[in-house]
């Protein structure tokens, strides 16, 4: 997906919560958000905002001497996500379709998304938890769940910590022994590492990689050749949030299923849904 002008704001947004939220200085801010401006200047239109959002989070990175400015948000976005694990599995149990109700609650997970919304309360992420199963969604369960049964070989993009905890109750119901997750290389935001996948207990379940990258997305030429050769091998993709469908959509003929909140107008509009839909859109 190209970049929008009405990208531009959000960067900027990025930029200044990025800042304020590891407690940096107005001055230092200042000069950030000036390297910001001066980068969004020269910025190729034509590719993906990831590409915008890896290069300004970089930069944040170098002005703050920190590898990992966001850790202690995810490890308290982790930390709150598994205390709801057990009523979200329940959800999902008791539901008469559980693997749709899987899906669903994964899909809820995508709000826990910094690049989108900095300031995201817990009540937010308990709401969109408890309407998971109920709300309208953009898409066909009943194919993604064919889809998955007649794959043989399934790559999971993980997007966000926290979120990747309820991707979980979905990793569960798809064929384990078929399916490889993987998270990003390099901090990214709130994205989802390594460490996050121990934490959702995903590594005891299924092959996990890292992807290489230090973009809050999949750009493809970012990421490296053991990531590049399991997402060539994978008969299906199920590509979990925002940054994923803006980096891989319209560049791909894999079979890929996107699964995420649409929290920007831009991204609706390109899906042909609702700003805060429920996306389960074949690509």
């Amino acid at each position: 997906m190209q970049t929008f002008i009405e990208c531009v704001p959000c960067f900027l947004r990025q930029a200044i919560d990025t800042m304020r939220a590891i407690g940096a200085g107005e001055k230092q801010t200042q000069e950030a958000v000036r390297e910001v401006l001066k980068a969004a200047a020269d910025f190729d239109f034509t590719k993906p905002p990831p590409v915008m959002g890896r290069d300004i989070h970089r930069l944040i990175r170098r002005y703050v001497g920190e590898s990992d400015p966001f850790a202690e948000v995810k490890r308290r976005q982790n930390e709150f996500a598994l205390s709801l694990l057990p009523r979200a599995r329940a959800m999902v149990e008791s539901d008469g379709v559980p693997f749709e109700a899987a899906a669903r609650m994964a899909i809820a997970g995508n709000i826990i998304d910094l690049g989108a919304k900095t300031g995201l309360s817990e009540e937010e992420i308990i709401a969109s938890m408890d309407s998971a199963l109920h709300a309208e969604l953009s898409g066909d369960p009943a194919e993604f769940e064919a889809a998955v049964e007649h794959a043989e070989s399934i790559l999971y993009l993980a997007d966000n910590s926290g979120e990747i905890i309820f991707d979980r109750l979905l990793v569960e119901r798809l064929p384990l022994e078929k399916v490889t997750l993987a998270v990003r290389g390099a901090p990214a935001i709130n994205d989802a590492l390594m460490e996050d996948a121990r934490t959702a207990g995903l590594v005891d379940i299924v092959r996990v990689i890292e992807n290489g990258s230090d973009a809050p997305g999949t750009i493809l030429e970012d990421t490296s050749d053991d990531f590049r050769a399991a997402f060539q091998q994978a008969d299906l993709i199920i590509s979990k949030g925002q940054g994923n469908y803006e980096t891989i959509s319209h560049t791909t003929d894999k079979d890929v299923f996107y699964l995420l909140k649409a929290k920007c107008p831009v991204i609706a509009r390109d899906l042909g849904c609702p700003v805060g839909a429920m996306v389960m859109q074949r690509g």
